[in-house]
């Protein structure tokens, strides 16, 4: 199993450096001051782009959060976790409190009132970066606020494993730019300086992983922001059936003529699976136009989809391949 780590700090950092050498140092020299860099830095869009990120602080840990109106911001739900009042500290070195005023929980999204007025909203892009598009993500990794980094976009639609913590969005921007606990909430920026994604988590060096990390779209967290600042509730999806994995024995125990898919263990009393004739010992092999090998993949169909949404559900019985209607429902 691959566990993704959420990008939230938590607790303080105590960093010891040691150095040893054999000839006395170089005299140091100053620079001059706003020496240009080479053509291929951003300094300009870092520069443009530091009032938009903040840092948000609370009992519990830390995070980051982007700028979407002059009172609002967009973070993690994780970041905020359950809490309700937030300190906010800004790139000018100033505070001030921030209050939650909705999460959604299954897009791991959140937006907070700033007490402070006039803040400088970042330009969020609506369309999704090109595979090997350039970006540099920008936070607060373990409270060093606005740093940088910088990679490509790796890929595009991507999920977190399946044993990520909590419930975990889908359709990711998977990035090179290094991503570490306290840069959750912050902003995944296209070189021109435009919010492409939300950073979300990573993969931690101990699962064998390289620098992969995962951004929520722009045009996600602009869209879950819009519902929640509108005082809408967040559908959730709902099918109605618990699944588990279909191993070699149950599926020569039932007879089932598939190799994978979700095994259907149990169907919710007037769900919108019992209302389409689903029952337990079905395999779902495929939820709209994609096809599911696992209780894992049914999932990131389902956050995919909104409540009310009829779709196609293929499902394996015996020796049976049945195709069913389902009109999905709220989450209760």
């Amino acid at each position: 199993m691959t566990t993704s780590h959420r990008a939230t700090a938590i607790g303080g950092l105590l960093v010891l450096i040691t150095a040893a050498c054999s000839a006395p140092a170089a005299p140091f020299q100053a620079s001059a001051p706003n020496q240009p860099c080479d053509e291929g830095s951003f300094v300009s869009v870092v520069e443009d782009i530091a009032p938009s990120v903040v840092t948000l602080r609370h009992p519990d840990g830390l995070g980051s959060g982007v700028v979407y109106k002059p009172d609002v911001i967009i973070t993690n739900q994780h970041v905020v976790a359950n809490h309700t009042d937030l300190i906010i500290s800004y790139a000018d070195g100033s505070e001030s409190a921030g209050t939650v005023i909705g999460t959604d929980p299954m897009n791991d999204l959140a937006v907070v009132r700033s007490a402070r007025k006039g803040l400088t909203p970042a330009r969020f892009r609506n369309d999704q970066p090109r595979q090997a598009c350039r970006v540099l993500a920008i936070g607060s990794p373990l409270g060093l606020q606005n740093s940088v980094t910088e990679g490509i976009v790796s890929g595009l639609h991507r999920s977190l494993p399946a044993d990520a913590q909590g419930p975990s969005p889908t359709d990711l921007i998977q990035t090179d730019a290094p991503i570490s606990p306290g840069n959750s909430g912050g902003a995944l920026l296209d070189i021109q300086g435009q919010v492409v994604g939300i950073n979300e988590a990573y993969l931690p060096p101990q699962a064998g992983a390289v620098s992969i990390g995962f951004a929520i779209p722009a045009g996600t967290a602009v869209d879950i922001a819009e519902r929640l600042l509108s005082g809408r509730t967040v559908g959730q999806p709902y099918l109605g059936v618990s699944v588990g994995e279909l191993t070699p024995t149950i599926r020569d125990r039932l007879g089932v003529k598939t190799q994978d898919g979700a095994l259907v263990l149990g169907v919710a009393p007037n769900s919108p699976a019992a209302a389409t004739g689903v029952r337990p010992g079905d395999v779902i092999v495929k939820l709209g136009d994609t096809d599911v090998h696992n209780p894992q993949d049914l999932a990131n169909v389902l956050r995919s989809t909104k409540p009310g949404d009829q779709v196609p559900l293929v499902v394996v019985r015996g020796a049976d391949r049945t195709e069913l209607r389902v009109s999905l429902g709220n989450q209760p």
